[in-house]
């Protein structure tokens, strides 16, 4: 496996089990003052290469509060990857402190790091990683399943989490039979359903087309504004400028940005679009006729 990748299996192991928490609806989160959800100082990482090395991140320094949408923007290559994997405790750090929840993960044993991150993080992937066998309710159940959470009131979180992404009366559809902005609202929905304290996304919008790629950052921002706190890893500098905060990588090495601040006419406009595609019209919220995406 090359450095900062993720194997296919292991993405779906992860995007399956999600996180060991979910005890209902997902409630409003306020914005947290004290020390931050995620915290990183000098941290690095090396991957062997030939008679060498590459150091994949170098130095780098971040730190994020509960309640923050921060994208993490940079080209192939560049260590975004990499970075995404330690801050879900899928890789651990050569050099530097990564504290999470205010625990140095350096200092935990494996049990309890995958404690820890299935208790946390809530994964979206770029290719979805829906179980093609399952219906889209069985997939957003399945991290409920895994520990055993009784079938009546995983159904309920399952039906509950769907039509919170847009997704009611499509529970027994199957993956193929969904569009991809469909499938990508169901692992959205599977990541949450564990309510879980960060939304880590890579690449969310990289296997679909532009429109639908802005419908999904709006429901991102819809989860935000609800104080969700969600990590946004992508190469397209765009969808990052739609985050409260941006970062970029480049080389290995982290520079924060700007944020976002005020919204633009095309961003209003994209912003309806995203409602109407999601079943709502104007600020009455009269459902809209139009199937998603």
């Amino acid at each position: 496996m090359t450095a900062g990748t993720i194997c296919p299996s292991c993405a779906e192991r992860m995007a399956a089990t999600g996180n060991a928490r979910a005890t209902g609806a997902v409630p409003w989160k306020a914005r947290s003052t004290s020390s931050p959800v995620i915290r990183m100082e000098g941290l690095g990482k090396r991957y062997p290469m030939g008679e060498g090395e590459v150091r994949a991140l170098e130095n780098v320094d971040f730190a994020m509060q509960e309640g923050e949408f921060v994208a993490i923007v940079g080209p192939s290559g560049s260590g975004k990857s990499t970075l995404m994997n330690i801050i879900g405790l899928l890789d651990v750090p050569d050099d530097g402190t990564y504290w999470l929840n205010g625990l140095d993960v350096a200092e935990l044993a494996d049990n309890a790091l995958a404690d820890l991150r299935n208790r946390t993080i809530g994964f979206v992937f770029q290719n979805f990683n829906l179980l093609g066998s399952l219906t889209a309710l069985e997939n957003v159940r399945l991290p409920l399943s895994y520990r055993g959470t009784r079938p009546r009131e995983a159904n309920a979180f399952a039906r509950r989490y769907l039509a919170k992404v847009g997704l009611e009366g499509r529970e027994r559809h199957l993956p193929h039979q969904l569009s991809g902005g469909q499938q990508q609202r169901v692992a959205i929905a599977r990541a949450l359903v564990g309510n879980p304290s960060i939304l880590l996304a890579d690449e969310p919008t990289g296997a679909l087309d532009s429109r639908t790629s802005i419908e999904i950052m709006g429901l991102f921002e819809d989860l935000h504004r609800e104080g969700q706190t969600v990590v946004l890893i992508t190469h397209n500098p765009s969808l990052a400028a739609r985050a409260e905060r941006t970062a970029s990588i480049a080389d290995g090495r982290l520079q924060e940005g700007k944020g976002s601040g005020s919204k633009t006419a095309a961003d209003e406009a994209a912003r309806r679009i995203t409602l109407q595609a999601r079943g709502f019209a104007g600020e009455g919220g009269r459902r809209a006729t139009d199937a998603i995406s």
